[in-house]
This record gives C-alpha cells, structure tokens and sequence, in this order.
C-alpha cells in the first residue's frame, strides 16, 4: 500500500461534502491506495497538488495491472488532463512550475462529442476523427469518479474494454463502438444503433425489440449491406464481429406479416455456407469444379475454372451477386475492384497484388482443401487460407461490381487484433502478416523435424546453399514458399581478425532502401571561445545517415581546429542555447534543415575551470528583450572573483570591438580586415584578464580615450540560472565558487552598441537553406533499389554481427 503525506485539511461543512469524502475513501481503500492522514472531514479541493498526483498515481497503476474485458474507461479531454499535469507538477515543459499554475477549472469534455456544448444527454456520439494521446485520454472508471468528485463537469464518455484476437489476445477500449442504420421496412425510417461489436446477434434484437417496442418472435433483422438483403441475422450467441456487421452498414428489420418457415436456409451461426469446407467432400470434382489433381493442381491456367457451370449444384455466394457458375468461358475475370470498408486502402492494395499473382490465383481456384493444416500450433487452423481462397473467388468470378471484403476483414481482425477497426494502417505490414499466416496454414509439413544447421567449414556455395534450402524445406513448405519466398548469401568480414561469416537465409520480402544523395551539406557557424577571432560560417559536407562525430571531424578539419581544442555543438533557439550537441553516437538526421546550430572553439583540458555562457539583453521601451548569439568561454582555474568574470566577457567580445584603446601595460595589435589576435597575447589575455586592444576605424579624441581607458569597461552583468528564471547582479565584492557552468546576461546599453559591432552575432545561418527552383527528380529503377540494398555496409559498434 502506498503512504501519502500526513496533512491538517478544512472541515466540511455539508452533507453532501461528507457522502463524497466517504466514497472517495472507500473508493480509494478498495484499491489499495492508502489516503492522506488527516484530522478532520476534507472537502472535495482540500488535497494539494502532490497528494492529488499521488492518488492518481496509485489508482492508475491499479487499473493497469488488473484491467479485464467488460471494465469501464472514461474518455478525458486532453487539453483539461494536460492543465491537471501542470498543475501538479507532471507537465515535461521544464519552464512550467506548480507554483505558477492554477488548479484546473471543470472537466470539459464538449469539443470530443458532434454538436459541442450544445450536446446533452447519455448517448453522446464522438467526431470521428479524435486521435488518443491529441484529442482525449483513456481513464479507468475509479480514477475518473475522484477527478469528477475533485473538479465536476463533464459530460461522462464512458466506454468498455474488450478483448480482441483468438492466440494472442489484446485488451483495448472500444472507444467506438458499432454503429449501424436500422431502418424499419414498415416505413422506411431510419435509427442509429451503438453496440459494442463484441455484444451477440441476441443482444442487437432485445436493443432493436426495446426501440421498436417490438417482441423478438415478431421480426427479424437482415444484413442490409449496400441496400441488399446479404443473410438473416439469426438470434444466436454469435458476435456482431463475427457476423461481418461492418461501422454505418445499414441492417433491415422485417415484421412478421405471416407465419415464416422454421427454417432460414442459415446454419447455426447464421452464416451462409464456406466456399471452402473445413472438412472437404471425398470426390473427383474440385471445389473450382475442374477435374481433380493428385497434387491438388491442374493443368492449364484457369482453363478448369470454366468447367463448372454444368454442374448441378454451383457455388455461388449471395453476397455482391458472386455466381461461378455463370461465368462463361470467354470472360475474363479479375476485373473486381475492393470496395473500402473505412480507411482500408492499405489492405486492398496488399489483397490486389495477391489475387493477381499468376501462381497464386492458379493453386485457389482449385482444391486446395487437402493441403490446409489445422494442427499447426503457429497457424490459424486454416481460416485464413479459406477466407482469403473465398475473397480471391469471388475477384475471378464474372462481373465488375466491386466486392466488400467483409468477411476477410473479420477473419484479419481476430487473428490480428491491430488491424481490427477502421483506421489507417502500413501496407507493408498487412502483407507480411498475411503471408506468413497462409504459408503456416498451407504448411504441408504437419510435424516440424529439428535439424541442426552445420558451417560451411569452406565448403563450395553450392552445396552449402542446397544444404541450408533443404532444411528450410523440411519445416516450411507451401505454395507460398514456392512462390514467394527466396534465398540470399550474407557475408560478414571481421574487421580486426579478417574470419569470414557466410550463411543462407531464406527471405520472403526485401526492405529495399531508396537510392538517393548519400551526402549532406551543412552551415555552421564557429565562434571563437578565447576572442581570437570573429565569428566564421563554415559549410561542410557529412554523410546523410551519418552521426554527430561525423560532423565533429568535418567541421574540425573545415576551421583548422587545433590538437589542444574541442569544438563544443548547440542548436540557438530565439537568441538562446535550446540545447548543447554532445552525443557523439547520436544520428546527424535529428538537426534539421531550419535550425541555427553554432560550435565553440573551446580548450580540451577544462578540469578546474568554470564554463561561462553569455546571453545577450536589452531594454527598449521598458521591455527587456534577448539579442544576438549566446557565447561561450572559459575561466580560469584560479579566478574568482567579479573582475575575473568581467575579464573573460570583455575578452570574447574583443573581436567585436569598433575602437582601438590600448591600456599600457599590455598593448594588442589587431587588423578589422582579419580580426585575428596573436596567439601569445591572446594567452597572455585568457590567463591575466587584460583589456585587450580595441578596433575602431576612425580616430578618437584624448576624452573619449581617456574615459574608455579608466574604469569604462565595466559591463553590466547578472548571474541567471539555466532557465533565465532568476537574476542576481554581479557587484565589484562579487565572489564565487568553482563550478563547472555559470551562465550571466549582458546588458547591452548605449555604450555597447556604440562600441561593438554587434552585427556579427546577427543573423545566424540556417543549416541548410533550400532553393525554390524545382529539380526534376530522376526515375527510380527496382535494380537501382537492389544495388543499394546488395552495398557492402560496415558495421558499427552498435551493429556487432
């Protein structure tokens, strides 16, 4: 049980403050979840922001652990939960703090259902296109009963968990349920119906019995797909899902006008029969109606197909008008198109490409029956192999009505739950899914043999090759592993011993890389740490996919970087240091083009100096406002003191200067054409803190020397922290400690800008600036996708074979 702090709260003063305050204690106790000690009766706001994460904390994880099908979540605005978390403390913005955030006003949850705060009632319908994680969050029923007791509001959007699968079986919301458009075949009018589509074919007749005031013997409803009578919807503990009722299909409800026949011509799941039986007839007559095959093939492409229609008793399916046995024998079929069933492009693309693979249409339009396999642990008894048979069936057959592949879609959905529902999904992954799942249920090999796999040992290819196909034979053997599936050599060169790896791997698809520009251009800008120089744009060229240290070493070799230096990386993000780049390994693919990214030239040994980040501010029109490009430099080991930090500013901006004010002691002589210093003064500024030389190229009078030579070069400074959220002046006794960062705002008055050329921190490159002309993009050829993918690639440390 998990302890939440002891508080002193307000005594309620209500009867109905102590009702909540006992469930809320009740609630919490039934969960486990210890409430906060308190002395007296609390209100419903007397927790404070900790304690209230705290016991939402504890009861979502509660929740998660013991979640099962039938419990109720809530959908919760994402805009209010996101106030919630700032106000307790959860927000990831670094800039928000608890003390500056309101508590949350009512839970408003109008903007996730059709007709806004304008809708009321229980039976609120969602707009469709509410995205989890953007639109809404899903809480567990005990976690939204606290909230609503805390805050009120609402409306309530409760919906329930379902389990969805048969061998793997996944816990999701229904967060939309089925809807269907019952329509009255007395006077054609219309209802909406929301039923979960795990509810039963019995539990849609006592809903549809309830609305028409209608007893269950009096009618009977008809799946009414595309305004045609598909099947009676027999009352039976059958599942919409698995009765193929798709989101918006219409159903029909017929009254009883006469006494109807006992029997609907239905089996007893109300399903129309399986062109494909699970347990095929023993006869010389194939389920296409061709002439059998001892191997379950024929000869003649398709030519057997169009035997059929002299036969007694044809397969036909009522669904879409699908008759084989009118197909003439000059037809053509494979001309039907997929109707979409929501966003299922992404399955009828993959089916497309399937049902027109010359091998594969040839093996299920004949009787394949006797190859399927039930007993595969792995494979899915053979109902996916005959769903996808019935759907490629009907394709072939004569017509070009499109076909609404219903039935597929719902034998998908059980054995793949993550593409059940009507959202968008990857191609490529739908193909993959199902050709792996008709190879397992066409797998001829009913006992999988173990068959250790020997080396090569220097053997010929070939024969380690035939080797290595034969054992993947001996476990894996169907139509789609004659058809689809292939072999490749993988060779593998340790870089420090020289042993050579070759193995055969069987692969049934390829993730072809696309040819494109294998390199980068990019636009740094290098500033000079120790003020030897002006700020310099470079453009190196790095590899596309490449890493941070590929740009560390082009951009080092670009500036001339020296042994004893480091090039420190940051992206600049509205005249401040969004973050630093140090990551070595990470991919260079993270920087973007619109970004500004600088690099400080900084010594390598460092331990025992103190880091100095130097933002720049100004006041115009009462209003402070940032400028320029943050620098950075270093302080020495022994510095500690308010002119020491006062020394390495006025040396990291020296290269910026418009005057040229030499102190005595110690003279610099620069050029405004190069702004390079010696490298023995600057040495001799970095390590004594000297005021350097300035530039200016007009003369000055002896006054203006005179006061810029004694005591003028003092700057404005303010110690901040690394939010910018506190500032402190550094006054002349100003002490501090060695530390490894400290970051200090300059404040930029008239006398700065009349002394440095601030331009130079202006204006900062982008990485790479596109072009509006329009390059014609060259065609891009399969073999030219093949030879990238068949490159010789090195493997990095992260990458060991």
């Amino acid at each position: 049980m998990t302890m939440i702090p002891t508080t002193s709260v307000t005594l309620g003063s209500s009867h109905e403050e102590e009702e909540v305050e006992e469930e809320l204690l009740s609630l919490m106790m039934d969960n486990d979840v210890a409430p906060p000690t308190t002395t007296t009766t609390t209100t419903s706001s007397s927790f404070t922001p900790d304690q209230e994460k705290q016991i939402i904390n504890d009861l979502i994880h509660v929740s998660g652990s013991n979640a099962k099908p039938g419990d109720l979540f809530y959908l919760l605005s994402n805009r209010w939960y996101m106030e919630w978390l700032r106000y307790t403390g959860q927000d990831s913005d670094e800039n928000s703090t608890v003390s500056t955030v309101c508590r949350p006003g009512q839970i408003d949850n109008h903007h996730l259902v059709i007709g806004g705060s304008d809708s009321y009632g229980d039976d609120l319908e969602l707009l469709k296109t509410l995205q989890e994680g953007h639109d809404y969050v899903l809480v567990s029923q005990d976690v939204w009963k606290i909230l609503y007791d805390w805050y009120k509001g609402g409306p309530a959007l409760p919906r329930k968990m379902i389990s969805q699968g048969v061998a793997n079986k996944t816990l999701l919301v229904e967060v939309y349920p089925l809807c269907l458009q019952l329509i009255d075949a007395r006077d054609d009018k219309q209802y909406a119906i929301r039923i979960s589509k795990k509810a039963t074919v019995r539990d849609l007749y006592n809903q549809v019995s309830v609305l028409l005031k209608l007893d269950e013997e009096k009618f009977r409803i008809w799946d009414y797909f595309n305004k045609k009578k598909s099947s009676v919807l027999a009352v039976a503990d059958q599942d919409l899902e698995d009765a193929n009722l798709q989101m918006d299909q219409d159903i029909l409800v017929e009254v009883e006008q006469h006494l109807w026949p006992s029997g609907l011509g239905l089996d007893s799941t109300g399903n129309g029969l399986a062109l494909v039986p699970v347990e095929p007839a023993r006869s010389s007559i194939t389920i296409a109606g061709g002439p059998t095959q001892s191997n379950g093939y024929s000869s003649g492409y398709i030519s057997n197909f169009y035997e059929g229609n002299a036969l007694g008793s044809p397969l036909t399916g009522a669904e879409d008008g699908y008759n084989l046995s009118k197909m003439a024998k000059g037809d053509r079929g494979g001309l039907s198109g997929l109707q979409n069933l929501g966003n299922t492009c992404f399955m009828n693309s993959s089916i497309q490409c399937l049902v027109h693979t010359p091998s594969l249409v040839e093996y299920f339009l004949h009787d394949y029956s006797a190859e399927i396999n039930k007993q595969n642990p792995i494979g899915m008894q053979g109902e996916l192999a005959i769903a996808f048979g019935e759907l490629l069936r009907k394709l072939w057959s004569s017509g070009r009505a499109p076909i609404a592949p219903r039935e597929f879609k719902t034998k998908l959905a059980r054995f793949a739950p993550q593409f059940s529902g009507y959202n968008q999904h990857d191609s490529h992954e739908l193909l993959a899914f199902l050709l792996d799942g008709l190879h397992e249920d066409l797998n001829r090999v009913k006992f999988k043999p173990y068959i250790e796999i020997k080396d090569a040992t220097g053997r010929p290819d070939e024969e380690v090759a035939d080797e290595c196909w034969e054992i993947h034979k001996a476990r894996n053997d169907s139509v789609i592993v004659d058809v689809c599936q292939g072999q490749y050599k993988s060779t593998l060169v340790c870089p420090v011993c020289g042993k050579v790896s070759v193995t055969f791997d069987p692969f049934m698809y390829l993730s072809l890389p696309l040819p494109s520009t294998v390199t980068r251009s990019m636009t740094i800008t290098v500033f000079y740490g120790d003020g030897s120089a002006l700020p310099m744009p470079y453009i190196v060229t790095v590899p596309k996919h490449g890493l941070y240290k590929d740009l560390f070493q082009a951009l080092g070799t670009a500036c001339c970087l020296n042994s004893d230096e480091l090039l420190l990386l940051a992206e600049v993000y509205d005249h401040g240091i969004f973050r630093y780049l140090v990551n070595p390994l990470e991919q260079l693919f993270t920087i973007k083009d619109e970004e500004h990214i600088v690099a400080y030239r900084l010594p390598k040994k460092q331990e025992g100096f103190t880091r100095l980040e130097i933002v720049h501010e100004s006041k115009e029109n009462g209003v402070r406002k940032r400028l320029g490009t943050p620098l950075v430099t270093f302080i020495a080991e022994a510095a500690q003191k308010s002119e020491d930090v006062q020394n390495a500013v006025q040396m990291v901006l020296s290269p910026l200067l418009k005057v040229k004010v030499c102190h005595p002691s110690n003279c610099i002589h620069t050029s405004m054409e190069d702004g390079f210093a010696s490298e023995n003064d600057i040495d001799g500024l970095f390590n004594a803190g000297n005021s350097g030389c300035r530039l200016r190229n007009q003369s000055v009078d002896k006054m203006e020397l005179d006061q810029l030579s004694n005591g003028m070069d003092s700057f404005i400074l303010s110690l901040t922290d690394e939010k910018g959220m506190h500032c402190s002046s550094i006054e002349n006794d100003f002490h501090f400690r060695q530390d490894q960062f400290m970051r200090v705002i300059l404040d930029w008055s008239d006398r700065e800008y009349g002394m440095y050329n601030i331009s130079f921190l202006e204006d900062l490159p982008v990485v790479h600036k596109t072009t509006t002309k329009k390059i014609r993009s060259e065609a891009i050829s399969l073999f030219s996708c093949l030879e990238a993918f068949l490159k010789e690639e090195p493997l990095g440390p992260d990458d060991m074979w």
